[in-house]
């Protein structure tokens, strides 16, 4: 029995010392001094030596358990000052090395645009207001003038969610001019951009969704000729002065007077080609005069008060701002497109 203690030693601590691995150190110590390991085997065998046998046999057998013991421990603070060692190695930073290069990107077009409006809105005194995506058809519609039977109420041109067709994805930002005009003391100077929905056919000046600037002035004496002046200032700052522009008479529910604003075509200089569909001339903006009966609806006397207020197509003002002939290229985030500007 001491000879298979003394190899037991021996196998043992050459076993230990020549482990490398946390889990392996592990798995050997169960197998020696586990409660079926090796050492436990031999010492079931105490029972075939004599009396006087058994007390030297049981001091190097416990002496045996303390060796292996401390050989465990000794040998598993080298293997984790070898590990944090590897470790330190791999992830070392060499400082004399370049740094990595982070690409950073830059504002899309449109949104530039969208900011060159508001700083100009804002020089004139206007407020920026925001409002919901999803709207009221009162909001939208009814408290707009577009009375039940109107075109734009159709389910073939609105996105409901409704079933009575009360709940839907604004069409325009207009119903801010609502809100506001409910909400906010007068005089009232405020524009509203926002993300808008139609069921329009995608090509190269439409989109299903897209964005829209509503602007509105509601004061004591604002005329015809105030909205004229203002939209014709900032055109001008948008394109540069002597940009060519023309208002042609239009119908809105909500306007009264109404009028539409075209620009002339930046790509082919009023002669016609297919971002204008050869009419020489981009529609930018509807507006006109705020109708007495949408004042009236929001608590406003027509008769001491009056306003103008106008929608604008965002994509299309940045189409003409970077010379872009074709809407879709804003919203297919090609980098080939985007790395341009």
């Amino acid at each position: 029995m001491k000879q298979m203690l003394q190899d037991l030693r021996d196998a043992s601590l050459k076993a230990i010392l020549d482990c490398e691995d946390a889990e392996l150190l592990e798995s050997l110590r169960v197998k020696y001094l586990g409660k079926k390991g090796e050492l436990t085997a031999i010492l079931r065998q105490m029972g075939k030596l004599s009396a006087e046998e058994r007390p030297a046999m049981g001091q190097l057998a416990n002496k045996l358990r303390a060796d292996i013991e401390e050989a465990i421990e000794n040998r598993n603070k080298v293997i984790s000052a070898l590990k944090m060692e590897r470790r330190l190695i791999s992830e070392s930073v060499d400082v004399t090395l370049p740094g990595k290069r982070y690409l950073l990107g830059h504002k899309h077009p449109m949104y530039n645009v969208l900011d060159q409006i508001k700083d100009i809105f804002i020089g004139m005194g206007f407020e920026i207001v925001d409002g919901p995506e999803v709207e009221l058809a009162d909001y939208n519609f009814t408290k707009l003038n577009i009375d039940e039977g109107h075109p734009s109420r159709e389910w073939t041109d609105t996105f409901y969610f409704t079933e009575d067709s009360s709940i839907l994805l604004r069409t325009q930002t207009s119903p801010m001019q609502i809100h506001a005009m409910e909400t906010k003391e007068l005089p009232i100077r405020m524009i509203a951009p926002g993300r808008v929905y139609r069921k329009d056919e995608v090509d190269a000046t439409h989109s299903p969704m897209f964005h829209q600037i509503e602007g509105m002035v509601i004061d004591k004496g604002i005329t015809m000729a105030d909205l004229k002046a203002t939209l014709n200032l900032v055109v001008e700052k948008i394109y540069g002065e002597g940009t060519v522009t023309r208002f042609r008479p239009h119908h809105f529910p909500f306007t009264e007077p109404s009028c539409e604003l075209d620009i002339q075509c930046h790509k082919c200089g009023g002669v016609g080609c297919p971002t204008c569909k050869g009419e020489g001339w981009i529609e930018v903006l509807g507006a006109g005069m705020v109708h007495p009966k949408v004042l009236a609806g929001c608590g406003i006397d027509p008769d001491v008060y009056s306003g103008w207020a106008f929608g604008m197509g965002l994509e299309r003002l940045a189409l003409g701002e970077y010379k872009i002939n074709d809407l879709r290229l804003i919203f297919e985030n090609d980098k080939r497109f985007l790395e341009q500007f």
